[in-house]
């Protein structure tokens, strides 16, 4: 199931139950319920596509040595078991949204597991260096099952093809696609920066990455723009709060998030891939770009719900994330 990973991404999922519960009113008993529902459907829904995800790859799992103690692999479980035993979890944490929240939840959860399955494990990962941009979109959700939850009276309509489109995207607020964009955008520049030191593992058994088939120049300008795209979407962040007003929560929130992915953006910038590997192998301004984009993303998503408590919030954010910043560039002097 990838316990770690399912966790990572629930704590997406709850910060966005988090904002839409302290925009709508505040945190009580209702919040608290929305929360458990979210991070238990979430677990099994994500951990679902993650053991079919493993039993389908077993046959790669086994031949790299990032991935060669896996369960399967190991012996320890059977293909046959994990298939089902993703299968039916995954079918029981789609009924989970479906009884305890409403059809729309139940639907992004649903719409994860068959993308992350079928789009990105079945097709697209063993076919194009374009798999984990692509595939991001599963990993990308569970904002907009978050916030789904929270949302009262949310039912699909099959009326007309318009209206079932609008019942899914018109989620009362534009937060939740804020954050998945911010998710989206985040993914490919996060991992190609581990690709770049770790692709031959993929290479040898055939799964094409952007390193080892664009080449290591290209795939750096490819990150670069993402880590532009990333910049240009933070300055939306206020915005994405839907009434905010521009006044001293605005600019602090829009400065905080711009700061932030400026940031991380120069450290996509400064990798050189002509730099020596150190003798494990890792290309240190790679590695370290990896290491920041996941402070990077775990601040975005802490300055938001700060954010979404007041002026008091978005400055206890701020002060957080300069800090951050400060030790991680320390560290790496």
């Amino acid at each position: 199931m990838k316990p770690k990973v399912v966790v990572l991404l629930q704590i997406t999922a709850i910060c966005s139950v988090i904002v839409h519960e302290m925009l709508d009113s505040s945190l009580n008993l209702n919040s608290m319920y929305s929360m458990v529902v979210v991070l238990i459907g979430g677990f099994l829904t994500a951990g679902g596509a993650n053991a079919i995800n493993m039993w389908y790859d077993g046959d790669i799992d086994r031949e790299m040595k990032r991935t060669e103690n896996r369960p399967i692999p190991r012996g320890v479980v059977s293909e046959r078991s994990a298939l089902l035993f993703g299968v039916f979890i995954s079918i029981v944490g789609v009924a989970w949204f479906l009884v305890l929240s409403n059809e729309v939840a139940a639907f992004w959860a649903s719409f994860s597991i068959l993308f992350y399955v079928i789009i990105y494990s079945f097709w697209l990962k063993r076919r194009t260096p374009q798999n984990i941009v692509i595939g991001g979109i599963a990993g990308s959700t569970p904002p907009l099952i978050g916030w789904s939850v929270c949302e009262d009276n949310l039912e699909i309509s099959t009326n007309s093809v318009f209206s079932f489109g609008e019942s899914l995207f018109d989620l009362g607020g534009m937060m939740p696609w804020f954050m998945f964009v911010l998710i989206f955008l985040w993914t490919p520049p996060h991992f190609w920066a581990l690709a770049l030191y770790r692709s031959n593992d993929y290479e040898r058994v055939g799964v094409p990455m952007m390193p080892n088939v664009r080449g290591p120049e290209s795939t750096i300008r490819e990150m670069k723009v993402y880590s532009l795209l990333l910049v240009l979407l933070s300055l939306s962040a206020p915005l994405s709060y839907g009434d905010l007003e521009e006044g001293y929560l605005y600019h602090v929130l829009g400065w905080t998030t711009l700061s932030l992915s400026v940031w991380y953006g120069s450290t996509v910038w400064r990798i050189d891939v002509s730099e020596k590997p150190d003798e494990t192998g890792k290309i240190g301004s790679a590695s370290y770009s990896f290491f920041v984009s996941m402070i990077y993303l775990a601040l975005m998503f802490l300055v938001m719900v700060m954010a979404s408590f007041g002026i008091i919030g978005a400055i206890t954010g701020a002060i957080i994330a300069v800090a951050s910043m400060s030790k991680a560039e320390l560290s790496r002097v």
